[in-house]
C-alpha cells in the first residue's frame, strides 16, 4: 500500500471510530446485538488426521515429518496446514543466520532439492559500540556469537522453499485462511480450529457479502504461531498450561533490508553490536549480515531490544533509525537503497519460560511456546527441531489408535514433551538458561558478557542454580514522571526514515471496512491509565504507528487513536501494554507481504 493510499484509509477509518474504538465480536458479543439476531452462524466443517496452524518452519516441518513418515509407511494420514499470510511466506520476518541441524535430519538432500542457502558464513565480527567508536570483542569456538558452518538467508524464500516440499509429501496448504478460534469437545479436550469470518463491517456489523469462517476438526492439532500466538493464548488461560513455568519474556526485533555499494560489501560477513544506541539498562544489540541475493549485494541490519525496559519514553524504531547514524555503520548505507522494512517480537525467555507442551487434542511447538536460543539470537532450527519431535509423536499415537478415535476426544501426543526433553534442543537451552536473566543486575549488560563467559561458555551451563526473569515485561515500565522525553534526531531520509515511509516498504494491507482487530477490552483504560501515567507508551513501542493520541473535539484533551490498517502483525502491543488492555487478535485477512525479507 502506498504511504497516499496509507494516510486517506487512515483518516476514513478515524470518522468511523471516533466513538467506539473496539468493534469486534470477542469484546462486543453478538448474541447482545440486535443486528446480528436473523444471521446464520453456523459453520462448514471437515475433518483432518492433523491439523497444524501456522506455516513457518516449525509448521512445516511438523507437516513434512508426519507425510515423510506416512508416505514411507504406505499409510493414509491426511495433513492439513492453515497460515493467515496470503501466501507461505508473506509474514515471515528474521535476520537470519541459521543453523542446518535440523534442516539436515528433516531433509538430507536439502541441496540437491534447491533450498536457498547459498550464502555461507565466511566471517564473524562482535562489537562493542560506543556513541562514536567501536570497540572489538573477540570471538572463538564455543562463544554464541561463532558463526563457522551457519548460512545467511532470507528466511521467508527458505520458508516458501519449505512449503514446496510439504505440498511435495502430500501436505494440504491453505494460505490466507487465518485461524481465528480454538474449538473444543464436551469434554475440554481441543476439538481443532475455525478460521475468521469475513464480510463484517468497522461498526462490527454483517455485510451482504458476510460469511462464516470454515471449522477443521482433527484428531490432533499442532500450534505453530510464531511469538505470542493468540490462539496459543487461549489455551494458555483455558488449559493452565504456564503454571509451572515462569512468565515469558520478549524482545522487538527491527530489520531493513539494504542493497549497498559493492566496495563496503564484505561476503559472508556475520556482525554483532552491543551497547550504544541502548544504555546497559536496556537488553539488546544489533546485527548487520551481509550476502547475495539475485547479484545483488545486500546488508541486513537490525536492532533486537529487551522488552522489559523502564522508560516508557523509549522508542525501538527510533532507536534503530539512530543505530544506522554510528560512524562505524553509517559508511555501509552513504551509497545504498532501503528496500524492505520490519519487525517482529521474539521470545527470549528460554527454558524457564516454556510451557506445558501438550494437551489433550495437540501441541505447541516452534517459537509459540518459545524455543529461541537468545544470545546466539537463533530459534528456527530448534523450532523446527520441535516440529520434527511433535511429528514423530502425533505419527505414532494416530498409527497405533483406531482410526476414528481422537475425533470425539482429541489425542494428546504425550510423548513429545519427554522427546523434546531428551533432544539437542533441551540440552542447548539449558546451556544458557541463566544469560538473559542475568541481566536483571545493576551491571546490566556488562553483567550479562560476564555472566556468558564465565558460565555458559566456561561451564557450559552446569552451574547449579537457574535465575528468575523477575515477571512480565508489561511490568518493568515505569511512570513517565520519573523519566525525561528523550529526543531522537529527525529521519534524513537517506540513511534513516519516518515511521510511514518504513510502514509502506511492508506491503501490508487490510480490507478497511472491517473492525479492528487490535481490540481493548476497555476502552477507557488508554486515556485513564496508559496515556495518565505512562504518556502513552503504545506511540513509542508500536513499530508500525499503529496507535496515535489525537486531540478530542473540543481540543482540550487526548484520545486514542488505532489505525489497525499499518499493523505488521509484530505482536508488541499486546506484549508491552503496561495496563494489559490490548488483545491481538487475527483480522480477516491481510497483513504484511514481505516478500522474502
Amino acid at each position: 500500500m502506498n504511504l497516499a493510499k496509507l494516510n486517506t484509509v487512515g483518516r476514513v477509518y478515524r470518522q468511523i471510530t471516533r466513538n467506539h474504538v473496539t468493534t469486534h465480536y470477542t469484546i462486543k458479543p453478538r448474541d447482545k446485538d440486535e443486528r446480528w439476531k436473523d444471521v446464520d452462524l453456523s459453520r462448514v466443517s471437515d475433518q483432518t488426521d492433523v491439523m497444524i496452524v501456522g506455516g513457518g518452519p516449525a509448521g512445516l516441518s511438523a507437516a513434512i515429518r508426519i507425510k515423510q513418515l506416512a508416505n514411507k509407511a504406505e499409510k493414509d494420514l491426511r495433513v492439513c496446514l492453515v497460515e493467515k499470510g496470503p501466501y507461505i511466506g508473506a509474514h515471515t520476518l528474521s535476520g537470519a543466520c541459521i543453523e542446518t541441524r535440523a534442516l539436515d535430519e528433516l531433509i538430507p538432500d536439502w541441496k540437491e532439492k534447491g533450498a536457498p542457502l547459498n550464502n555461507p558464513v565466511k566471517k564473524d565480527r562482535f562489537s562493542f559500540l560506543t556513541q562514536s567508536s567501536r570497540v572489538p570483542i573477540p570471538i572463538f569456538p564455543g562463544l554464541p556469537m561463532y558463526n563457522h558452518g551457519n548460512y545467511i538467508v532470507r528466511l521467508g524464500k527458505f520458508v516458501q522453499w519449505l512449503g514446496e516440499q510439504a505440498e511435495a509429501e502430500g501436505v494440504e496448504l491453505y494460505p490466507g485462511y487465518p485461524a481465528s478460534e480454538v474449538l473444543f469437545h464436551e469434554d475440554g479436550s481441543v476439538k481443532g480450529v475455525a478460521t475468521s469470518d469475513v464480510g463484517i463491517n468497522r461498526s462490527g456489523a454483517p455485510k451482504d457479502t458476510f460469511e462464516r469462517g470454515m471449522e477443521f476438526h482433527a484428531r490432533s492439532t499442532i500450534f505453530s504461531e510464531g511469538c505470542h500466538g493468540h490462539l496459543a493464548k487461549q489455551l494458555y488461560n483455558k488449559l493452565s498450561l504456564r503454571e509451572n513455568c515462569e512468565p515469558q519474556t520478549y524482545a522487538i526485533g527491527l530489520k531493513e533490508l539494504w542493497e549497498i555499494d559493492p566496495k563496503v560489501y564484505e561476503e559472508g560477513l556475520v556482525e554483532h553490536t552491543i551497547g550504544w544506541p541502548l544504555s546497559r539498562s536496556v537488553y539488546g544489540g544489533s546485527f548487520i549480515y551481509h550476502f547475495k541475493d539475485e547479484d545483488k549485494h545486500l546488508v541486513s541490519i537490525g536492532l533486537v531490544v529487551g522488552l522489559d525496559y523502564e522508560n516508557p519514553y523509549i522508542s525501538p524504531f527510533l532507536e534503530f533509525q539512530r543505530l544506522k547514524t554510528h560512524p562505524y555503520l553509517r559508511r555501509i548505507f552513504e551509497n545504498g537503497k532501503r528496500i524492505g522494512y520490519g519487525a517482529r517480537a521474539l521470545n527470549e525467555g528460554g527454558l524457564q519460560s516454556i510451557p506445558k507442551l501438550t494437551f489433550p487434542g495437540g501441541c505447541l511447538i516452534g517459537c509459540s511456546p518459545g524455543f529461541m536460543n537468545v544470545p546466539k539470537i537463533k530459534g528456527t532450527h530448534n523450532a523446527m527441531k520441535s516440529g520434527i519431535v511433535a511429528a514423530e509423536a502425533i505419527y505414532d499415537l494416530l498409527t497405533t489408535t483406531d482410526p476414528e478415535k481422537g475425533f470425539e476426544t482429541g489425542l494428546e501426543p504425550v510423548e513429545y514433551e519427554q522427546k523434546m526433553r531428551d533432544s539437542w534442543v533441551w540440552k542447548e537451552l539449558d546451556q544458557i538458561r541463566n544469560v538473559r536473566p542475568s541481566f536483571h543486575s545493576p551491571l546490566g549488560i556488562f553483567g550479562t558478557m560476564a555472566y556468558t563467559a564465565l558460565f555458559s561458555i566456561l561451564l557450559k551451563g552446569k552451574e547449579p542454580w537457574t535465575l528468575s526473569h523477575h515477571g512480565a515485561d508489561y511490568a518493568k515500565l515505569k511512570p513517565a514522571d520519573q523519566f525525561k522525553p528523550i529526543e531522537y534526531p529527525k529521519a534524513d531520509n537517506q540513511i534513516t526514515f519516518d515511521l510511514l515511509s518504513s510502514v509502506a516498504l511492508t506491503n501490508t494491507n487490510h480490507e478497511h471496512d472491517q473492525p479492528s482487530h487490535l481490540t481493548l477490552k476497555n476502552d477507557s483504560i488508554p486515556e485513564e491509565r496508559n496515556l495518565a501515567i505512562f504518556d502513552g507508551p503504545e506511540q513509542r513501542f508500536c513499530p508500525a504507528g499503529v496507535y496515535e493520541y489525537v486531540p478530542t473535539d473540543d481540543g482540550k484533551s487526548r484520545r486514542l487513536q488505532i489505525n489497525a490498517q499499518n499493523c505488521i502483525h509484530c505482536k508488541t502491543c499486546d506484549i508491552k501494554d503496561p495496563s494489559q488492555n490490548i488483545n491481538w487478535v487475527v483480522p480477516e485477512s491481510g497483513g504484511p507481504s514481505y516478500q522474502g525479507m
